[in-house]
């Protein structure tokens, strides 16, 4: 007979799964904290691009920061405390994870997607850094809420250790990671100045592999790549940029729209009117990202009849960059 242990724990759906977490395991813990003011705290918007690191044979494009990060930014800004963990025994994973059910203690996941088989088939790709809550366990199954599903799931006990030691890039390790203290009140204002501040840092940082010089980067890239590496190879790498921005569970427009959200939210707080502007001009950044998805992706599904296609896309890149650029020096004078 196996015991039953389910915690009171309430699944609400978010665009983003770390987030999302996040958000779930602060409403449980009594905070009100939403999903875009999570992300906006933690710095998660971001571009990078790694073409030295290779996901699905084509180079690594991120429209956030690592995994991870987004909480444990969070965390030090409002004056939490995390508790992370990884193993290299799939047996002391699971009670560590049995022993927090005991405790009514949810905890987050860091999981590979691939064998996730709640995921629809198209969804599911050798990608290393999901996150899930765990609540409960009955009847021999994991009982799990995963924020970019609309409502909670389970696994068995087979099925969870095969995603929480998935190989490959970024492989979780068991990773489990959970709030442990926290303060009376949470301090969001200066949380959310530090949290923009950083973001405008990373966005125009003097390097190549991110913010706008990466996607000017990318541009180039997109000019040259059909006479270097063909156009098969092109479009496959055109399909993981797309994928990147618009499923990886990111509520569309590489992040964009969540940023807006969260500067809209944050203007309330902090009492800064300019921002609502910003967050406006946020929102229409992600239109001209979505825009860009979608000629991208008519190339690499073969229905542009322009043959200037790519070049057309890069100068929808460059003008993305532009765009972000100035953006994000304004906004950092603006806090």
């Amino acid at each position: 007979m196996s015991e039953t242990l389910k915690i009171d724990f309430s699944h609400k759906q978010a665009a983003h799964c770390e987030n999302g977490v996040v958000s779930n395991l602060m409403r449980h813990n009594g905070f009100e904290v939403s999903e875009p003011m999570v992300f906006g705290i933690g710095s998660g918007l971001l571009f990078s691009y790694l073409p030295f690191i290779k996901v699905n044979y084509a180079p690594v494009f991120t429209y956030r920061v690592l995994p991870g990060l987004v909480f444990n930014r969070f965390a030090k800004r409002v004056g939490i405390k995390v508790k992370r963990e990884k193993f290299s025994s799939p047996k002391k994973a699971k009670a560590r994870l049995d022993e927090n059910l005991k405790n009514n203690n949810p905890v987050g996941l860091q999981v590979g997607v691939y064998n996730l088989i709640y995921f629809p088939d198209e969804y599911r790709f050798h990608f290393n850094a999901h996150n899930m809550v765990v609540y409960g366990k009955k009847d021999g199954q994991y009982l799990i809420s995963d924020p970019v599903m609309e409502s909670v799931t389970s696994l068995t006990e087979r099925q969870l250790e095969k995603v929480r030691f998935a190989k490959g890039a970024f492989a979780p390790k068991g990773h489990i990671y959970y709030p442990t203290a926290f303060p009376e009140k949470l301090e969001l204002e200066s949380a959310i100045a530090k949290g923009i501040k950083q973001t405008c840092r990373d966005m125009t940082a003097p390097v190549p592999i991110v913010g706008v010089k990466a996607i000017r980067w990318v541009a180039k890239n997109i000019r040259k790549w059909p006479k270097k590496i063909g156009a098969k190879k092109t479009n496959h790498y055109l399909g993981q940029i797309v994928r990147m921005q618009e499923e990886i569970g990111t509520g569309g427009g590489g992040f964009r729209y969540i940023y807006a959200a969260f500067l809209l939210e944050a203007a309330d707080e902090i009492h800064n009117e300019k921002l609502k502007k910003f967050s406006k001009e946020m929102t229409e950044i992600g239109d001209l990202w979505r825009d860009f998805a979608l000629d991208a992706s008519r190339i690499y599904k073969n229905r542009s009849s322009e043959s200037d296609g790519y070049n057309k896309i890069a100068d929808q890149l460059v003008a993305i960059a532009n765009r972000e650029e100035n953006f994000f020096k304004r906004l950092k004078k603006a806090i």
